[in-house]
């Protein structure tokens, strides 16, 4: 209740951004691989933004 106007950390809203296209790669998996590769990179790209964060 206290934590609901808490405005969400960069690493957070990251975090949940990895995990969205963490999902959305392993559903296009089964579809279409390109796509699926695609949402990889991204997920990625974003993983290593949150590295950098805890340096």
């Amino acid at each position: 209740m206290f934590g609901l106007f808490k405005k969400k950390t960069e690493k957070e809203k990251l975090n949940e951004e990895y995990k969205k296209l963490l999902a959305e790669y392993h559903k296009l998996s089964s579809i279409d691989r390109k796509k699926a590769d695609l949402k990889m990179a991204e997920a990625e790209e974003v993983a290593k933004k949150m590295d950098a964060i805890k340096e």
